[in-house]
């Protein structure tokens, strides 16, 4: 382990070995930062962050602060990261609330600058969150999404895996998996069929999911409609399963479709 110039290290916190601690980093009580990583310069580490393996932290971060929440009262919660996530400069992650009692960020992760993440979200493997994402509490953020610079996500909202949020988007309703979304309001720009080539799917898979996103986006059917045709008409596959399930378990209603007929562009009425 690594230390060296002026810092403060409270003597609960756990320090794997091969870690590098820059000058003027803090970390607080009931911290464990796992072996090889690295925490850059004026980094803050508070109470109940856990960090896994391989991490790298960059100067200005705060991890694991109390929620921004006027119901936490005080209690216990803390931050979960798992290994190889890179947090750059001015991250500020939260702690957890009495509702979920943590936050998580998972494996291989990557927040780029300046980005926030509230009280209770969840960051599944292979997240990436570009410059000035602003995620509200309660965000769950499925494996191997991508969300463009200056993306503001509302409170509970739920993004599919493998989805990519256009740069400026201001997400208020649950986007499915493996689609593209974009515009103001934000609405389905079709599948994000290049980040899963990149992901190891074929074109098989590729074709299915189009098919299923045709139903509920382009035919013109309202969602209960489109879920009904996709049933009884589309063969069964993981996917169309997965899509089905986030659907159905929506609590604020999906994103809306965007057709375009005669010339004039118009949303179609997808709400749950």
């Amino acid at each position: 382990m690594s230390i060296t110039g002026l810092k403060i290290i409270h003597p609960k916190a756990k320090v794997g070995q091969h870690v590098t601690i820059e000058p003027f980093v803090t970390i607080g009580a009931n911290v464990e930062i796992g072996a090889d990583s690295w925490i850059g310069s004026n980094v803050t580490i508070m109470e109940g962050v856990k960090i896994g393996k391989n991490c790298k932290i960059f100067p200005g971060a705060v991890v694991g602060a109390i929620p921004q929440d006027l119901k936490f009262e005080g209690e216990y919660s803390s931050i979960e990261i798992g290994d190889n996530v890179t947090i750059r400069e001015y991250c500020t992650l939260n702690r957890g609330t009495r509702a979920n009692d943590k936050t998580i960020i998972e494996d291989n992760c990557l927040l780029m600058a300046y980005v926030h993440v509230a009280h209770d979200c969840i960051l599944r493997k292979g997240v990436v969150l570009a410059n000035n994402v602003n995620l509200a509490g309660h965000i769950e953020i499925g494996e191997y999404s991508t969300l463009g610079g200056l993306t503001a996500v509302h409170q509970f909202v739920k993004i599919g895996a493998y989805s990519m949020i256009g740069g400026g988007s201001l997400v208020r309703k649950d986007v499915p998996p493996y689609i593209k979304a974009a515009r103001e309001p934000i609405a389905y720009a079709g599948v994000n069929s290049i980040g899963l080539r990149r992901n190891g799917f074929t074109n098989e898979q590729i074709h299915a999911i189009q098919d299923v996103y045709r139903f509920l986006f382009v035919k013109g059917f309202n969602t209960t409609q489109a879920i009904k045709k996709i049933k009884k008409s589309l063969p069964k596959s993981a996917e169309r399963k997965i899509i089905i399930q986030f659907i159905e378990a929506s609590d604020r209603g999906i994103i809306k479709g965007f057709r375009q007929l005669n010339g004039n562009k118009i949303n179609g009425n997808h709400s749950k």
